[in-house]
């Protein structure tokens, strides 16, 4: 069963409301906590008891949160007025201004430069600083290079399994080759067989039987004089 609805008002035991107190004020504290540390919040909380007991807890210092606090507290009442709205504006520029030019120089030491107004400590927080900065870059630069070497290592093991496949596709296709050669072979030998089991029959005098015989008649020659003589004495 889930929770029934606390119904928010003066709890009139005076135990009860001490005990709620202590959780809820331990749960208020965490919460401040956590704020302030999950989206970098500058938090101040302040808790009187009933009793007049102080509680508090500030993420920097609880003066600078006061302060803070007043002077935007101020600033907000100011703007209500044109003329204050302009200094404050104007005031803005001018830290703006500023903190641009404390990043380039900060910028420029890093680049090597203009660090004749620095001590040997300033020299060696900056020395401190380019070198986190470069492992920085290095752990980085080597994160991308592993990336890299990963993604060439996938496509190299594709183009390998490709080949694979490719090879034997090829294999399939030269044994598919091998046996159409083995087909068209083995008839060719067997009319070859057949052909020299079924020699030409030749007649004994050197003439093939199955040569084709031409015929050609000749005209009648006259007989001579001599030739009807001897045919009228026989006759």
């Amino acid at each position: 069963m889930g929770r029934g609805k606390i119904v928010i008002k003066r709890i009139d035991n005076s135990t009860s409301r001490q005990v709620t107190f202590s959780k809820r004020r331990n749960g208020l504290l965490k919460k401040a906590r956590e704020l302030s540390i999950l989206c970098d919040a500058e938090v101040g909380l302040i808790i009187f008891s009933s009793t007049g007991r102080l509680y508090d807890y500030a993420s920097t210092s609880m003066k600078s949160v006061i302060d803070r606090y007043n002077k935007l507290k101020e600033e907000h009442h100011q703007l209500l007025n044109p003329a204050s709205e302009v200094k404050f504006w104007q005031r803005e520029a001018a830290s703006l201004r500023q903190q641009l030019q404390y990043v380039q120089e900060c910028n420029r030491q890093l680049m090597g430069q203009e660090l004749s107004g620095l001590n040997v400590k300033d020299l060696q927080n900056l020395e401190n600083t380019l070198e986190m900065s470069l492992k920085g870059i290095r752990m980085k630069k080597e994160q991308l290079f592993t990336e890299e070497i990963k993604e060439l290592n996938r496509k190299g093991n594709l183009v390998h399994q490709e080949n694979i496949e490719l090879f034997k596709k090829v294999d399939v296709f030269r044994k598919e080759n091998a046996e159409l050669q083995k087909k068209v072979y083995g008839a060719k030998e067997v009319n070859e067989t057949n052909k020299s089991s079924h020699p030409s029959h030749n007649m004994g005098n050197g003439y093939d039987i199955h040569a084709a015989i031409h015929l050609q008649l000749s005209q009648p020659q006259p007989q001579s004089n001599d030739a009807q003589a001897k045919a009228m004495k026989l006759g």
